[in-house]
């Protein structure tokens, strides 16, 4: 089934069953009225949802409507976390080798992830804003896992369970701020401002065979106003697995239901595929020319992201965002 929020009825928005081809949509509120509410009781709220997405998609639900896009929030507006790995080595080779530096060998073993901004989420068609272009305005393009409650201590095998909804995220970034932040020495803040998820997150059953081993196995496509950035396999050259980035993340604590689990920037070995963010694409024009040439965003620039099946449907609906400047009111 595939889950979605309407900018309605509060900062969580309004829970919405989706049909399958992202057309039309029924409020579930009879059964929860947010997302968050349905995976604080996921065991008996998921059945009641998949029963009404299948009386959806056979066209036969009461109340139904025609889905906009426009009026989507975060299908979950905001969360109690959100932990955003680093899953794809070639990413971190890449821009380690640009400067000089070699990958530690714990890098293959331990996971990179720190704690993300989760109290808010722009919404599938928000603008991303910023005060100034020289920030360094990048989009990131990464798969998202949702889990429900998850014990501290559960290892990659228990952690699978508790992957009940998958989905994207555009982790934006602002590449000029983060060199400082980095060199206190004590992570990110300033650099990381509000991501935007997709419209829809589904469960993992949607997916089919494109959903194994805890890796979701579909290019990421990317455009730059309306130009192809890049089509990198998500489930390539992904060094660990959701499961693995949950059970690191719960190795000291639980996780509560609605975390949101990042794989970090998707980015293959092979170079040809493009890129999932502007500094993939800068370090590998520095490590091949000696200098970046392709720069980041500016004011008015716009980016697309979405996932599309063998038949070149959109399976979470595409995260489409114009950058814009902000102004304090």
């Amino acid at each position: 089934m595939k889950l979605g929020s309407l900018k309605e009825g509060g900062r969580d928005g309004t829970l919405i069953v989706v049909s399958r081809d992202l057309a039309r949509a029924v409020r579930a509120g009879g059964i929860a009225p947010t997302l968050q509410a349905a995976l604080d009781d996921w065991s008996n709220t998921a059945p009641r949802l998949n029963a009404l997405s299948e009386t959806l998609n056979a066209g036969k639900a009461d109340g139904a409507f025609a889905l906009d896009m426009a009026a989507l929030a975060a299908p979950l507006p905001r969360a109690y976390e959100f932990v955003d790995g680093s899953a794809y080595l070639p990413h971190v080779e890449r821009v380690r080798r640009a400067r000089g530096a070699e990958v530690p060998e714990s890098f293959y073993v331990d996971p990179l992830m720190y704690q993300a901004t989760s109290a808010g989420f722009l919404g599938p068609r928000d603008p991303i804003l910023a005060a100034s272009e020289d920030w360094g305005i990048d989009l990131e393009a990464e798969v998202v896992v949702v889990t429900d409650d998850v014990p501290m201590g559960s290892d990659a095998a228990r952690a699978a369970g508790h992957i009940q909804l998958v989905g994207l995220v555009n982790d934006v970034s602002l590449r000029g701020l983060i060199p400082a932040e980095l060199a206190k020495g004590f992570g990110f803040l300033q650099s990381k401002p509000r991501s935007a998820l997709s419209p829809v997150l589904v469960t993992p059953d949607e997916l089919g065979e494109a959903w194994r081993e805890a890796k979701l196995h579909l290019p990421m496509r990317t455009w730059i106003n309306d130009r192809w950035f890049g089509e990198a396999e998500a489930g390539v050259d992904m060094q660990f697995s959701f499961a693995e980035l949950i059970a690191h993340a719960a190795k000291t604590r639980p996780l509560t239901a609605g975390t949101i689990v990042g794989s970090g920037t998707i980015a293959n070995e092979d170079t040809t595929k493009g890129a999932s963010c502007l500094a993939e694409q800068r370090t590998v024009e520095t490590l091949r020319d000696g200098k970046p040439s392709t720069p980041f965003l500016r004011f008015g620039d716009r980016v697309r992201i979405d996932v599309t099946d063998a038949c070149g449907r959109s399976i979470f609906g595409a995260i489409d965002q114009i950058i814009n400047a902000y102004t304090p009111g």
